[in-house]
């Protein structure tokens, strides 16, 4: 038990046990937070000087002999321009913070002391200034930082500079204490009232505690918000991005079985080829070929507004108006198939020059009415996409083979896409009447690169 107090007050308490990316991640937003209280220091400062040097409290003779507010406001200030620049530097550490506390009260006590020399009254009167109210400003901009070992410290450092102030008062070096019991009195003259003086301390003792319980359950938030959001930043990028948006932004939980209609196109890629070159190559060459293949292929996919769907080894099934309805897909599968047919070109020829076999991509696109939804066991979900679309569009890149292409498409998806709007630099081939494995009717298809 007072080992989990003492990491909570002086240690990283509930982050010491988070990934190392997670903690780094809390740590940037502590960091960001000191620069927030380095700049409200600096605020305080300037209004603080500028009420000292503006106004004067009405009432008795005022000893300009001691009136030393604004050279500590500018100590003080410079203090804070030195913190604001370790704080943008990544610099402070938590003995330069827990220093930082000490001499704001510092500050203030020393601004509270000097009011009976300026005045000209007994220690007593400075009892009374509201410029103690200062302290809970103080202590609130602590929290800024969601750590409560620092709202205490400074609670408790405020507390310690109010009873040594108490103190020199009661003990006459400052002048005549005039205990009271009478609050009228206490009210209207320079008398001690100490129960109120009391109550100063509890009011300060009890804001601290309220104020640090609250930033420890914050913290607890913040260090679970952190937690969970690195985690859904590394998860997302197993999803696709629209996929990953889905998620996040549904209503309610996602469950296997529920789905949705959506007329969409079909994109699917194939790596030739590849399968024989894996076995040849070390394990990890056979791992950059993939990337280097799907870096090319998939942000193609992206710019022209497909998901991909999933990874099939060196197979990739994108499609366009499944993740969210759209009245262009058929047409934004083609262009994005155009694109990727154009890329590995490029490869190709880049891998010959490079003295690496050469690689080809088999691509075909289909079109139609699909299922759109989750699937899995409740516990592992995958969304994806089911229908004859998804089929059609796996067996035409198969039938490249048979054809001696490298890009197909149906007629039926081509006539659609040029009603949405695609229209092609060159011109492509029809086949007519063709077989395809595993199709019983014959297919009109289109040749989108030979």
């Amino acid at each position: 038990m007072l080992r989990r107090l003492r990491l909570w007050l002086f240690g990283r308490g509930d982050a010491a046990q988070l990934p190392d990316r997670v903690r780094a991640a809390i740590e940037r937003q502590q960091e960001q937070s000191e620069i927030l209280i380095g700049w409200v220091q600096l605020v305080i400062v300037v209004l603080v000087a500028t009420v000292y040097e503006t106004s004067s409290m009405p009432g008795g003779v005022v000893q300009e002999d001691y009136s030393f507010e604004f050279e500590v406001l500018v100590i003080y200030g410079a203090f804070c321009l030195l913190r604001l620049a370790l704080a943008y530097a990544r610099l402070l550490r938590p003995w330069m913070l827990y220093l930082s506390v000490i001499a704001d009260m510092l500050l203030l006590m020393g601004l509270i002391y000097s009011f009976h020399y300026k005045y000209a009254q007994p220690a007593v009167f400075y009892l009374k200034v509201p410029t103690l109210l200062y302290v809970f400003l103080f202590i609130a901009l602590r929290a800024l930082r969601f750590e409560a070992r620092f709202v205490l410290f400074t609670g408790l450092t405020a507390i310690a500079g109010w009873i040594g102030l108490i103190l020199y008062a009661v003990g006459g070096r400052g002048g005549p204490a005039n205990p009271t019991d009478d609050f009228v009195e206490y009210m209207t003259s320079n008398a001690l009232l100490v129960h109120a003086e009391v109550d100063k301390i509890i009011a300060i003792l009890l804001t601290t505690l309220v104020l640090a319980l609250a930033i420890s359950r914050a913290r607890h938030l913040l260090v679970q918000a952190v937690s969970e959001s690195t985690a859904a930043q590394d998860l997302s990028r197993f999803f696709d991005p629209g996929v990953a948006a889905r998620i996040r932004g549904a209503a309610i939980s996602i469950k296997a079985g529920e789905g949705e209609l959506r007329d969409v196109a079909i994109v699917t890629v194939d790596l030739r080829g590849f399968t024989g070159l894996s076995m040849e190559l070390p394990p990890d060459e056979v791992m950059k070929v993939l990337q280097d293949y799907q870096g090319r292929v998939c942000p193609l996919i992206a710019e022209a507004g497909g998901s991909i769907d999933k990874f099939l080894g060196d197979g990739i099934l994108a499609s366009f108006g499944a993740v969210m309805p759209s009245a262009t897909a058929a047409a934004d599968a083609l262009r994005a198939a155009d694109a990727v047919m154009a890329a590995a070109a490029v490869w190709r020829e880049q891998r010959r020059a490079a003295g690496l076999p050469a690689l080809e991509i088999g691509l075909a696109v289909a079109s139609g009415r699909v299922v759109f939804g989750a699937v899995g066991d409740g516990e592992r979900l995958e969304f994806t996409v089911i229908g004859e679309a998804v089929n059609l569009a796996s067996k035409l890149e198969k039938h490249n083979k048979e054809e001696g292409t490298r890009a197909l498409t149906d007629g039926a998806t081509y006539a659609l896409a040029e009603r949405q709007g695609y229209r092609s630099s060159t011109a492509h081939e029809r086949r007519p009447d063709r077989k395809v494995g595993g199709v019983t009717e014959s297919v009109d298809i289109v040749v989108l690169a030979a």
